[in-house]
């Protein structure tokens, strides 16, 4: 039951980035292609139906968390206390930022709500890669399974390290490149012109950073962590996750070339569910790796609720889950198209 609850958290994770990820973004990008106020708005516009709707995965996936493996749940969120606080003022941020966008008629209220919205999504993709990062690289874990991170120390991925590092820094760039290449493609997606031509040229700039800081990372976690390796050894069927990601990477660039937005959308939602699933299989069974001692890392049997329990609790995933697909499929398919120039006064 323990495989199968780490694998469940791992896809609703993933669904959670593929979804707002470009949400985040499009915010990343949109001071860069949208021009004018008409643009700006139009870039909220193409993600105002969905965006609050995606954030439902990230409270799914960690009240399953909380519910799967409890001991998981109670040491990464006290021992990472500073930055999730951080992480839920920019959601709070971005969220505002969006709402309150239109309610006054003003160039310097909406240009301070534009640049909010943008800071938050950078940082967000920063601190989401930071914290994948934290998980790969290992916490200063002690015996009773707790832990307490600074926000940084020596900047070097050390026994006792903080949450910045070289590794965790590159990590959360390779997220902002992949989140922004992933915005600009649904802005390309959802919209029509100059501001659709510009996005493209956007997601094919983004798109060359992707590839190199994804080179660099994986080497980078394999010098951190060389024992991520071994899962792929043991069971060559693994590397079935690199080739999603690599066949991601391909689809991006050439659909880019043939300028077919849709295809190279769905292709930058394979390169990240690529890149998040192979970091999962490297890291299985551990849950928490831990950079003191590898006897106190959390794993899937040290950390997870009594079998019962998770048994029952399959049913009503599958009930939850059920409903909050049907809900997405029914938002997506009732807001499908191109998004149209937003009237006078419009919120976004």
């Amino acid at each position: 039951m323990g495989t199968l609850w780490f694998c469940l958290v791992a896809v609703m994770l993933a669904m959670y980035v593929v979804l707002d990820g470009f949400d985040i973004g499009a915010g990343i990008i949109h001071l860069f292609v949208a021009r004018t106020d008409e643009e700006r708005r139009m870039v909220l516009r193409s993600i105002g139906p969905v965006w609050d709707g995606n954030e439902v995965w990230l409270l799914a996936a960690g009240g399953t968390l909380y519910f799967a493996f409890p001991a998981l749940y109670a040491s990464s969120f006290s021992g990472f206390y500073l930055p999730l606080m951080m992480v839920l003022w920019l959601l709070i941020l971005r969220g505002t930022s969006v709402e309150f966008r239109g309610h006054v008629e003003s160039e310097i209220w909406a240009a301070f709500w534009d640049g909010l919205f943008a800071l938050s999504g950078v940082l967000l993709a920063v601190f989401y890669g930071a914290a994948l990062g934290n998980v790969v690289r290992g916490v200063p874990l002690d015996a009773s399974g707790r832990f307490f991170e600074p926000l940084w120390t020596s900047f070097a991925p050390a026994r006792l390290n903080g949450v910045l590092d070289w590794y965790t820094i590159l990590v959360g760039l390779t997220a902002l490149a992949a989140l922004a290449s992933h915005g600009a493609l649904w802005v390309w997606l959802k919209t029509e012109g100059a501001l659709a031509d510009r996005s493209r040229r956007a997601a094919q700039f983004c798109s060359w950073l992707v590839v190199a800081l994804s080179v660099a990372v994986t080497i980078a976690s394999f010098r951190v962590r060389p024992e991520l390796y071994a899962n792929f050894s043991a069971h060559p069927l693994g590397f079935l996750f690199p080739a999603v990601t690599l066949a991601g990477l391909a689809g991006m660039f050439v659909e880019l070339r043939l300028g077919k937005e849709r295809l190279a959308f769905l292709s930058s939602c394979l390169y990240l569910l690529g890149m998040l699933t192979s970091a999962a299989y490297s890291l299985y069974p551990r849950l928490l790796p831990a950079s003191t001692n590898p006897d106190f890392a959390l794993t899937i049997d040290n950390a997870k609720a009594a079998d019962h329990g998770l048994r029952i609790g399959v049913a009503w995933w599958v009930l939850g889950m059920a409903l909050a697909t049907a809900y997405s499929v029914f938002t997506y398919r009732s807001f499908r198209g191109k998004v149209k120039l937003p009237a006078a006064g419009d919120s976004y």
